[in-house]
């Protein structure tokens, strides 16, 4: 039995009918199209899924598209502005941050989540802030400076 459910994905609304086994990651990839959500794990370890929910990071495959009904999403898709790339997505192209790219549109969102509540960020916070998300390539230097850097450009 499907359920409608009215969700706020990246300023967009969309009114839609689910499955209560469908995952809100199925549903932003298959029925919106929008392919930067990324399927790692699908078990809640890679990080690879991370979105924004309400402001939180939240993991797409773990998270029941049922039950997020009214909620505000932000993808990666949703993170740049008029064409422009967002500081932080800025930094991680200055910085060299990205090397495969799979984990980077997590990676950023948990990073906008971060530098949202926390705007300059220690080294210390940076690490913990991106904690469930896991990178293959960069050894995560990079990354780190990347977010640092973002948070002073913010300051």
């Amino acid at each position: 039995m499907k359920k409608k459910i009215t969700l706020t994905i990246n300023d967009w609304q969309y009114p839609l009918e689910v499955s209560p086994n469908r995952t809100l990651l199925d549903i932003l990839r298959e029925e919106l199209g929008l392919m930067g959500t990324k399927q790692g794990c699908d078990s809640g370890e890679c990080g690879s899924c991370t979105v924004l929910m309400d402001g939180m990071p939240v993991l797409a495959c773990l998270t029941l598209a049922c039950e997020v009904d009214g909620a505000k999403i932000q993808t990666i898709e949703g993170v740049s502005q008029g064409g422009e790339l967002h500081p932080l997505q800025k930094a991680f192209v200055e910085h060299g941050a990205i090397q495969c790219g799979f984990c980077t549109p997590g990676m950023v969102l948990s990073a906008l989540a971060l530098i949202r509540a926390h705007p300059t960020p220690d080294i210390e916070a940076i690490k913990k802030g991106i904690s469930g998300n896991l990178c293959r390539c960069t050894g995560y230097a990079k990354i780190i400076e990347a977010i640092h850097q973002a948070g002073k450009s913010a300051a």
